[in-house]
């Protein structure tokens, strides 16, 4: 990857992200609508990309922002039935957006522990009330139906929960830069460097489908677990055509290739690798037991409450909704850096996902009805997490359908 000169202004840098995100992660087409959301402090970033997004043929550009404080009042001052509610107006709406066409961008940056003093069942009530509300939009996300893709913007309370020993000055331009070189963008072309990284992740998905493993077997500290794959499974990483035709690549940085997992076929012990951010609280030292797909034992050593309220939205929370293999060496993990962000943090470790799975990581997953779907193994939930299992301690072996085992990593890396 060539780097560009060091004197290009952060203005660029800010722009050529901007860039990026429609030209490559959205690849938004002319008369399409935008659907944006985004914390308040991304506003700088916001609109570079409305402007990219107009210049590109956008039709209209929509912005919804989040706000901490206004966040923090609900908690400090609502009363006690309004954590059951979400506006789910919003939300019928946003579903309403994605079946007229529209693409949807997602700017990451929130405070990852913003709500880690708050009642925990407040918060896992809250939680559970936007998962059903957002249900409806999140099935045509996961479905691929249309072109979506996320990016992010360093933000002065994640800077702080990086760099808590830096001024908050200091520690943002710190995370920006972290976030240009990871995304590519200090490069002199990155528009020509995501597309061949992209070519690259397609090529290591096309090996794992040749090889059609049964399961995968991972071991390292904590982890001895046997995962099974969905029956005709399909490895995918990088870029995607969505059902409109549109191709883009959804999450931005991306150094995964993933696939689903069959929902009854997960047993044994898997400990995380890094704390997991989840709608504002950290929840730590995570190690979960499964059988026969099932978590039935879950331990943290911070946010247990959260975990197990998350895990209890309903039945498919406790199983696995997807799987993804990303060596030790990427450029997330090579920075040294805990991000308390899943954007980021999902892309420097092996993980898996709790709840809903990607049905287009089935052979001829969009055609097929929920009830052949559940019958491949695909799983069905309000909810889509990642948590990270992997590091440079772990170890991947592939199962054959004859019940042989084939190492696909060591010590974190490819074989």
């Amino acid at each position: 990857m060539a780097t560009v000169a060091q004197d290009v202004s952060f203005a660029q840098k800010l722009d050529q992200l901007a860039r990026v995100a429609i030209e490559v992660g959205l690849g938004l087409t002319r008369g399409q609508e935008l659907l944006m959301t985004a914390p308040l402090d991304a506003v700088a970033l916001v609109r570079r990309i409305t402007e990219h997004a107009y210049r590109a043929g956008a039709s209209l550009v929509t912005t919804l922002y989040t706000d901490d404080e206004t966040t923090l009042m609900r908690y400090h001052y609502a009363p006690d039935e309004a954590f059951d509610k979400a506006a789910g107006w919003l939300y019928d709406g946003m579903g309403a957006a994605f079946r007229s066409g529209s693409a949807r961008l997602a700017i990451s940056g929130a405070h990852p522990g913003l709500l880690s003093k708050e009642d925990p069942g407040k918060v896992g009530r809250a939680n559970q009330a936007v998962s059903k509300a957002y249900r409806p939009a999140l099935e045509l996300i996961t479905r691929h139906e249309i072109n979506w893709t996320i990016v992010a913007a360093a933000t002065p309370p994640w800077a702080a929960a990086m760099f808590p020993e830096d001024d908050p000055e200091t520690a943002t331009q710190k995370l920006w830069d972290a976030i240009f070189a990871i995304t590519r963008i200090n490069s002199e072309d990155p528009v020509a460097d995501w597309k061949s990284h992209d070519a690259g992740l397609h090529r290591r998905a096309e090996q794992m489908n040749a090889k059609r493993y049964a399961a995968l077997h991972y071991r390292g500290p904590g982890t001895d677990f046997r995962l099974g794959l969905a029956d005709d499974h399909l490895w995918m990483g990088g870029g995607t055509t969505a059902a409109n035709g549109v191709y883009c690549v959804p999450n931005m940085p991306t150094e995964e290739i993933f696939t689903t997992p069959h929902k009854d076929r997960a047993d044994g012990l898997v400990t995380a690798s890094k704390p997991l951010s989840y709608q504002g609280t950290m929840i730590e030292g995570i190690r979960v037991r499964f059988e026969k797909g099932r978590i039935v034992e879950a331990h943290a050593t911070r946010g247990l409450e959260v975990l197990e309220k998350l895990i209890s939205t309903d039945e498919g929370a406790r199983r696995l909704g997807e799987v993804a293999l990303v060596p030790h060496s990427s450029p997330i993990a090579a920075s040294g850096l805990t991000f308390f962000n899943t954007l980021f943090d999902e892309n420097a470790a092996s993980h898996i996902a709790l709840g809903q799975a990607y049905t287009n990581c089935l052979k001829d997953g969009d055609k097929l009805t929920p009830e052949e779907l559940a019958a491949r193994g695909a799983n069905d939930s309000l909810i889509h997490v990642d948590w990270m299992i992997g590091s440079d301690k772990l170890d991947i072996d592939g199962i054959t359908a004859s019940g042989s085992a084939e190492p696909v990593m060591r010590g974190g890396e490819w074989v």
